[in-house]
């Protein structure tokens, strides 16, 4: 009987203790879900956070970006305008330059009509063509050397071939309309004649 109370009193322990165990296992399961949908919340609020951050720099770089394309386009239409104006008054500084030879080429020709005196106006009108040529000068203007040269058909326009015993083949003998160089560019070549 003893022994009978013992197993009783051992089964009754072990329920106890089965119903104790389920009990905390419960419990357990319930603070796990707990720390689950915590853990679950606290990382949809972080990635909410981080997703209004996001959205905050998109913003601030979507406006960057337009000021940016706002300011290229107002450089772009003031370049243009310049260049418009550039081009527009590109030969204002040359024909500045060329307005006393013009004054000058007026006071000649009237002073031609008055003083019919043919020495003098010419001595005047050399004048004008020395400034003339200072003017153009400045501005980068240089005549072409030809003569005597080998042809070139870059600087040279060749118009007749002539038979030359003085000047080897393909040598220019006669220039028949001047050659400008404007800076280092070719401006117009020489018409020239050219040995055979």
């Amino acid at each position: 009987m003893a022994r009978m109370r013992e197993e009783t009193l051992r089964g009754r322990k072990q329920g106890i203790d089965e119903d104790t165990l389920e009990s905390e296992k419960s419990t357990m399961e319930d603070e796990s879900l707990n720390d689950k949908n915590k853990s679950s919340l606290e990382k949809i609020l972080t990635l909410e956070a981080e997703l209004a951050q996001a959205k905050a720099k998109a913003a601030e770089n979507y406006d960057h970006l337009l000021r940016l394309q706002a300011d290229f386009d107002n450089y772009r239409k003031r370049t243009q305008k310049e260049k418009v104006e550039l081009i527009k008054y590109a030969s204002e500084r040359v024909v500045g330059e060329l307005l006393p030879v013009l004054d000058n080429f007026e006071r000649a020709a009237s002073s031609a009509k008055v003083n019919p005196d043919f020495t003098a106006f010419s001595q005047g009108v050399d004048m004008i063509f020395r400034q003339l040529q200072t003017a153009l000068s400045k501005e980068g203007l240089k005549v072409m050397e030809a003569i005597g040269q080998p042809f070139d058909p870059n600087l040279h326009e060749a118009v007749l071939r002539v038979d030359s015993e003085e000047h080897p083949e393909n040598t220019v003998v006669e220039e028949i309309q001047k050659g400008y160089y404007l800076k280092e560019k070719v401006l117009r070549p020489c018409m020239v004649k050219v040995s055979n």
